[in-house]
Formats: structure tokens, C-alpha cells, sequence
């Protein structure tokens, strides 16, 4: 039996009581609107994003626990020392001598969101209230109990950090190595000739607007312009959102083979991210997508579209700014080597093996990663299970 075990049978064999969340602390909000942060300001200010921003003033000098009320509804952090918030940010400080602060945090952070969400107040915008923090009712053991628990949790976040940091750090290596590879295998050669895609392509063309809202459980498949840097990687087989066709008065359609382009982003390195479909479905394609049709191979082509070349090409001239933009005659004058489609082939199954091992949660360093987030969450959760007294 272990010190847990022992305490338990020897505190609280019967269970434990259960207090609302409002009784063993003081809940309130902060004051200011996000843009009160500054970039180099000397103080933490905690706002609904999962990072904290700096601000160069600070209301509380105090132990806390700070809680998203939107955005990121429900994350949870554990603070010591100066800091502001904003005015969507709830923040608990004197706490109630029957609780240990730590043991609080682990457990919000275990149940809190489930709660949640089934106690969102959805307006204009979804957020929680008040009362609805000050009613969750949380395990409170005694508190030897609740400072083992703290204490096995320190050692396990800590571990888990750890590992963690070095799975990400050898999965980068990886990725590094992979693009490295990659660009070198698809890099100027002289026996191959270099074509530029309006050369190859046999037709080029605009999407047609499918908003947010007239995205659909069911209906045509169809990929918006964000979902080519948010969702999809070098190439696709299945779309993951679809629409009607009444909301689309001037349809685009892309078919298998096809290459689709974002021409709008937020970053002059990343415009006109490229990806190929090779699924049999017909598609619709949103606004600001271009796509191109061809006779090449697909898989060749956004693997050759993806290299340090291809990228510089795309961002040429471009625009610095909120938002950057690509064109049509931008996409025709890239420039890329084009090998027989034999080699075509032979190329793209190469790499193919080489992005599966970084990339596919089911194998390799990521699924080790996904594995020990899921592992702790299990004895977090083991570990702060109570029998209600």
C-alpha cells in the first residue's frame, strides 16, 4: 500500500466532502480590455489566450488561480506573485485554509470544462458567468491528502514535461531532416528541365465564397481557403467540410489530381500553401482558392510546391501585412523542375514514407507524444475521484 492509500484509509475511508467552488475562495473578474497589453511590459497580464501577454502594471500580488471565461473557455492557470487580468479572465485568490491552492488547480483542471459545457451562456459570444464558477462543487480530502496528490502530481507533470520536451525536440530534428531531404531530392538538376506551372497546367481558376456559416454536416464536399493551412497537409483524400449547393450561386469545382492554392493568408512565407487532391469526389472550392488542373502526378507536384524553392517563389514581392494575398499570374510563373512521370512517382512514394513518419499521429514520436499527454490525464483523473461523503 502506498502513502496515498494510507492516508485515504486512515482520513477518509468513507469519502469526502464535496464544497462549492464559491465557498473556499473569492472569485472575481479583472478590469481591463485585452489591448491594454504592452510588448515588453514588466508584469504578467492574463487574458482568455493560452498564453499570458505583459502588462506594465499589476492589480493582484498574491497566490491565484486564473480562468479563461471565454475563447479558451475554462483553461486554467496557477500563478504566484504580481499580475494583472482581463476583464473576461476570473481570478480566485483567499482561499480557505481547508484547501491547498495546487490541489485546487489539479482539480479544476481535471473536471472543470466538462462542467462548463453544459453551463455556457451562448449570446453574441459564448462565456461563463459568475454564479456558474461559484457553484461547481469540487472534492475537498483532508488536506495531508490533498498534499500527497499535489505532490505526486508535481513529479508527474514534471516527468511528463520533460519527456515531452525532448519527443518535440527529436520529432523537429525529424521534420528538419525530412525537409532537408526533401528539397535536396527536389532541387535544380540539370538533366531535368524546368517548366513553369502555366506551361503544365491545363486549366487554372478561382473558387467561389462558401462562408463559415453555410458550411453543412452533409451536402457537396468542399475545402474553404483556411483549411489548406489549418487542416490539410501535402496532399488529401476526403474533405471535412461540406455545403448545399443553393448557397453557391457560381459553383467551382476541382476533381482528383487537381492542386488547390490559398491565395489569402496571414504570413508572407506561408501564402500559397499548396495541396493536392486525390480523392474521386467532385468538390467545390471556396474563395480565395486557386485551383490548378493538369496531366502530372498530383503527389509529385505538392511535394516539389512545398520546398524552400517553390516558397521563395510564392512570396516573392509580396506584402508584409494583416493580410497577405497571392494572384493567378503569381501561381502561373512558378517555376519547378518536372521529371518524367515515372520518376514523378517514384519521387512522391519516397516521400511519402518520409512525411508519414513525422507526420501520422498513429506512428512514430507522435503517437508516443499523444500517449503520455493521455496518461497522465488517466491518473490526474484517478487521482482526484472522490466517493462523496
Amino acid at each position: 500500500m502506498n502513502k496515498l492509500d494510507e492516508l485515504i484509509k486512515e482520513l477518509c475511508p468513507n469519502g469526502v466532502k464535496y464544497r462549492l467552488l464559491g465557498k473556499v475562495c473569492k472569485i472575481e473578474t479583472g478590469r481591463l480590455n485585452a489591448n491594454a497589453a504592452v510588448e515588453d511590459g514588466e508584469y504578467l497580464f492574463f487574458t482568455t489566450a493560452k498564453e499570458p501577454s505583459r502588462i506594465n502594471q499589476y492589480r493582484w500580488d498574491t497566490e491565484a488561480l486564473l480562468i479563461a471565461g471565454n475563447a479558451n473557455i475554462g483553461n486554467v492557470k496557477y500563478y504566484i506573485g504580481k499580475f494583472e487580468a482581463y476583464q473576461r479572465t476570473y481570478v480566485l485568490t483567499d482561499f480557505d485554509s481547508s484547501v491547498s491552492v495546487k490541489f485546487l488547480y489539479y482539480s479544476l483542471s481535471n473536471n472543470l470544462k466538462v462542467y462548463l459545457d453544459s453551463h455556457k451562456n451562448e449570446a453574441a459570444m459564448v462565456y461563463i458567468v459568475l454564479s456558474t464558477l461559484q457553484d461547481f462543487r469540487i472534492p475537498v480530502p483532508p488536506l495531508p491528502v490533498q498534499e500527497e496528490i499535489v505532490r505526486i502530481l508535481d513529479n508527474f507533470t514534471e516527468l511528463t514535461a520533460e519527456l515531452t520536451a525532448e519527443l518535440t525536440a527529436e520529432l523537429t530534428a525529424r521534420k528538419k531532416q525530412y525537409e532537408y531531404y526533401r528539397d535536396a531530392m527536389l532541387s535544380c538538376n540539370k538533366e531535368i528541365p524546368m517548366v513553369k506551372l502555366k506551361d503544365i497546367a491545363t486549366d487554372i481558376y478561382r473558387g467561389a465564397g462558401i462562408k463559415r456559416d453555410q458550411v453543412t454536416q452533409d451536402g457537396i464536399p468542399c475545402v474553404r481557403y483556411g483549411e489548406i493551412y489549418t487542416t490539410y497537409n501535402t496532399w488529401f483524400d476526403e474533405c471535412v467540410s461540406h455545403t448545399q449547393l443553393e448557397y453557391v450561386p457560381s459553383p467551382k469545382y476541382f476533381e482528383h489530381g487537381d492542386i488547390l492554392f490559398a491565395i489569402t493568408g496571414e504570413s508572407v512565407e506561408d501564402i500559397a500553401k499548396s495541396i493536392a487532391y486525390v480523392g474521386h469526389d467532385k468538390c467545390l472550392a471556396g474563395g480565395d482558392i486557386v485551383v490548378m488542373k493538369h496531366k502530372q502526378n498530383p503527389k509529385y507536384l505538392s511535394y516539389v510546391l512545398s520546398t524552400y524553392d517553390a516558397r521563395q517563389q510564392k512570396s516573392k514581392g509580396k506584402i508584409k501585412s494583416k493580410v497577405v494575398h497571392s494572384n493567378v499570374p503569381s501561381i502561373e510563373s512558378i517555376e519547378i523542375p518536372l521529371p518524367s512521370l515515372e520518376v514523378q512517382e517514384r519521387f512522391a512514394n519516397v516521400l511519402d514514407n518520409f512525411e508519414s513518419i513525422c507526420s501520422d499521429l498513429n506512428i512514430g514520436l507522435p503517437a508516443e507524444i499523444e500517449a503520455r499527454k493521455k496518461q497522465y490525464e488517466y491518473y490526474r483523473d484517478r487521482l482526484l475521484s472522490f466517493k462523496e461523503l
